[in-house]
């Protein structure tokens, strides 16, 4: 059953200026008390630079996950092409998810399409050495820039013979 939202009535009473948790104390009560501020209306009261540094804290971990997702497709990608005679349902299922965790942040975080091309690049980088890891080979073996489109990041073909 469906609860509710909260209502002010419901909020946690807001903290007194001399009993307020200090940010770098304890984060979780600081966030409570915020949030209790927030909701009885007492702005003045409020941490306005520690919520803006957790706000743009926020904004970042999104950014995070699109790359860590660019990451993983691309790593798997570049061991696909490299060692054929590796290739795996696995190879190609990890693909499929890392491809679904991208279409999720960009759907969840349409902000973040104009932040594509920064972090296809970022993520190749590190996807590139991610896979000459586990490659076991140099990276200098492997393409020095993304040698895939955005559509291929996104929709190329990456099938296990097995499975077509």
């Amino acid at each position: 059953m469906a609860h509710p939202a909260p209502t002010r009535e419901d909020a946690p009473a807001a903290p007194h200026a001399g009993s307020r948790t200090r940010y770098a104390d304890d984060l979780y009560t600081w966030v409570q008390e915020q949030v209790a501020l927030l909701r009885a209306g007492r702005v003045d009261a409020l941490d306005l630079g520690n919520i803006a540094e957790e706000l743009s804290d926020v904004g970042s971990e999104q950014y995070d996950k699109l790359d860590s997702a660019l990451e993983g497709v691309l790593a798997h990608a570049l061991k696909w092409d490299h060692q054929p005679e590796r290739r795996s349902r696995s190879g190609s299922l990890t693909i499929a998810e890392q491809r679904g965790r991208v279409a999720r942040q960009l759907r969840k975080n349409p902000g973040l399409r104009s932040r594509i091309a920064e972090a296809s690049t970022e993520g190749f980088r590190v996807g590139q050495l991610r896979a000459a890891r586990e490659m076991k080979r140099p990276p200098k073996s492997l393409p020095a820039e993304c040698p895939d489109s955005w559509d291929d990041i996104l929709n190329r073909p990456f099938e296990f013979e097995a499975d077509r």
